[in-house]
């Protein structure tokens, strides 16, 4: 039974690439004509047209998505949110649904992928982890995004977590854009991406009802940002521990 599954599994990763591809370009050059707007309202229609595509692709891979915690969202509020990140599924859901438009930190070393590179820098802050300047000028443009009223979306565990635990340690540095912009932190869980494509396996993906919770906002107040990172880490952990589903 389990051989039928990992073939099934294997084989719908092939459908879901294809589709994934087909819808991608169809919203290519509509999603990268919004960079000809001006700023918020640009990524305000681009940030649209990334949430209608996903709504088209996540049902067309078995995927439907349910979404909490909306109402966390203050209006004319922008946020710094955090995600857990257990799967490449995990990044056509933070950014697209998200409440209102945003910009996610991501992987420079993306960006070079044909066609697609030009899209996910459109959406995204490009960083090279592995060079202090690149990391340097990235709070910095964060810093601009926030400034321009848009959310900044982040995953503080830096790659996607492969222990067994339910978070991986945090990186401090999206909470010292909170402390040094004086923005909410908004803590977001997602579930079920992990099942859908297993960290310890290749090519394989599986139909999984996903969700996406919003929790209530995080004030930095007087905390320090290595307080601000355990207290949104705590946060995160028992909510994933407390609602997640066996």
């Amino acid at each position: 039974m389990k051989i039928i599954k990992d073939i099934f599994a294997r084989i719908f990763a092939i459908w879901a690439i294809i589709i994934f591809i087909v819808t991608f370009l169809i919203f290519l050059i509509p999603s990268l004509l919004t960079s000809l707007l001006p700023e918020p309202k640009g990524m305000i229609w681009f940030h649209k047209l990334s949430r209608l595509w996903m709504n088209i692709w996540l049902p067309l891979v078995g995927c439907p998505l349910t979404i909490k915690g909306k109402e966390n969202f203050t209006p004319g509020e922008n946020y710094i949110v955090t995600f857990n990140h257990n799967a490449l599924l995990d990044v056509p859901l933070s950014s697209p649904y998200t409440q209102g438009a945003n910009k996610t930190i991501a992987k420079a070393s993306f960006a070079k992928i044909p066609l697609f590179g030009w899209y996910y820098s459109r959406g995204s802050v490009l960083v090279n982890r592995k060079d202090p300047e690149s990391r340097k000028k990235s709070l910095d443009r964060m810093k601009e995004v926030l400034n321009r009223g848009l959310h900044m979306c982040i995953y503080p565990e830096g790659t996607r977590n492969r222990t067994s635990n339910p978070l991986k340690e945090f990186h401090e540095g999206g909470f010292r854009l909170a402390i040094d912009s004086k923005k909410a932190v908004i803590p977001a869980v997602i579930f079920g991406t992990k099942e859908a494509m297993p960290i310890n396996k290749t090519f394989y993906f599986r139909p999984t009802k996903l969700e996406l919770h919003f929790l209530p906002a995080v004030e930095p107040g007087n905390l320090t940002s290595a307080e601000l990172k355990e207290k949104v880490f705590k946060l995160m952990w028992d909510y994933y521990t407390d609602n997640k589903k066996s």
